[in-house]
């Protein structure tokens, strides 16, 4: 990899994009590389780099699947790939002019020291411009995902299963939720207005904004004073799916980034919240996030380090959330990284994980009290199947039916789905705990 630490000064963008494609094929994630990545693309050019960049890996599989008959032989190189995919989603997925996709591609190439590639990335983008609606058809009918995964939902989904895959090729839609202690919905969406900001109510979500258009949001109306949140809609349901908890003890396991404890302080008025998270540096985000919001005043916080599958609480809880490690498959549209990085022998071991913090948290809850299980998988593993042992291996366990109009109900708990233009995948199952 010597070759490619040429200085970023003079790498052009596509160069700046290919980089950050190789270090997530090489297993880091994108959220650990991209702010030093951005911060060496000018600021003028930051959007495009991050809409190449995130749609390169939205589209993985599916670039890979058309660019396979290109080619004599099999691609083992990932700077090759990179290239050839990134010149790809530009000529098929943008606007782009495609002789400026190719040359700016090429370029790149170059400029990283992939010189004796340069020839086959050039020819193979030219026939790919000469024949865009026959690629944009056959990149269209690809399930766009890796092999592994793709068996996994023709099994859990089997009727579901195009949706799915098309609706995971899609941008997420950017949702706030705001924050009731402030401002109420219909008042923040007639300031949004007044600022030509277009917003629709979400449909499942009585908080929920959706944005039409995305932008920063720290330049949106109230966001210093706390008026809203990031959060996607089908998160957002959990707060709904909560028994009263004013002047309860809550304990919010796996915590971080805090969006879940701050609906529940926006919403109620417990005697004490412990937010617990393994990692202190993603619990900065929760005390930020309170702070911004204004809410410590409305309950006791403790912000807790310590590992979900061990701690012991020092008084038993009347409920507690648990937002469960998971595949994550069910933010895919946010997180597209997740496509090259996760394999197939981590599920087993997320569910493992998922045993171990869940019968921890069960004995440190009240009789009486509820357990809301989270997680953001659309995979039956580590959804309904986790549940489905959990009950037979607990006696004292009761579920709670979610009666809804969302989602699909399952054995146990509702299994929501990514939906275009709506929220997130999502499970959620409700559990009392009966002497």
């Amino acid at each position: 990899m010597s070759k490619i630490q040429s200085t970023a000064k003079n790498l052009n963008l596509r160069a700046q994009v290919i980089k950050t494609l190789i270090a997530v094929q090489n297993g880091q994630s994108l959220a650990s590389v991209l702010n030093q990545h951005i911060n060496t693309v000018s600021e003028r050019d930051r959007a495009l780099y991050h809409e190449l960049t995130l749609g390169c890996l939205r589209q993985w599989y599916s670039l890979k699947a058309v660019t396979l008959p290109l080619l004599t032989k099999p691609l083992d190189n990932e700077a090759l790939e990179s290239c050839l995919y990134l010149g790809l989603y530009q000529i098929l997925c943008t606007r782009i002019p495609a002789h400026a996709a190719i040359s700016e591609t090429v370029n790149a190439a170059k400029q990283l020291g992939f010189e004796p590639m340069s020839g086959l990335v050039n020819a193979i983008l030219r026939r790919v411009s000469r024949e865009t609606s026959e690629f944009q058809t056959a990149l269209n009918q690809t399930h766009g995902l890796p092999s592994w995964l793709f068996k996994r939902l023709k099994k859990d989904w089997p009727s579901q299963l195009d949706e799915i895959c098309q609706n995971l090729k899609q941008v997420a839609p950017l949702t706030l939720r705001v924050n009731e202690r402030q401002i109420s919905r219909d008042e923040y969406l007639e300031i949004l207005e007044e600022e030509q900001i277009d917003a629709q109510p979400c449909e499942l979500s009585d908080v929920g904004i959706v944005l039409e258009q995305t932008g920063n949001i720290t330049h949106l109306p109230g966001f210093e004073e706390g008026g809203f949140s990031v959060q996607d809609e089908h998160a957002q349901l959990c707060a709904t799916l909560l028994p009263n908890l004013d002047d309860q003890v809550v304990i919010d396991a796996c915590a971080a980034p805090g969006g879940k404890a701050a609906h529940i302080l926006e919403r109620f008025n417990p005697q004490k919240l412990i937010a617990l998270d393994h990692d202190a540096k993603r619990l900065l985000r929760v005390s930020e996030n309170l702070e911004r919001l204004d809410l410590n005043a409305y309950a006791d916080v403790d912000i807790v380090t310590a590992d979900a599958t061990t701690w012991v609480s020092q008084v038993p809880a009347d409920c507690i959330v648990l937002d469960a490690p998971c595949s994550a498959i069910g933010v895919m549209r946010r997180h597209p990284d997740i496509r090259l990085l996760r394999q197939s022998t981590d599920i087993q071991q997320t569910v493992d994980l998922q045993k171990q913090i869940l019968n921890q948290m069960w004995q440190q809850l009240k009789v009486g009290g509820t357990l809301l299980y989270i997680t953001c998988s659309i995979l039956k593993a580590e959804n309904e199947q986790q549940m489905i042992d959990f009950f037979a291996e607990h006696a004292d366990a009761k579920e709670i039916k979610i009666e809804a109009d969302w989602g699909i109900e399952q054995i146990h708990g509702r299994q929501l789905l990514p939906e275009t233009n709506h929220g997130d995948g999502f499970y959620y199952c409700r559990i009392k705990k009966v002497a």
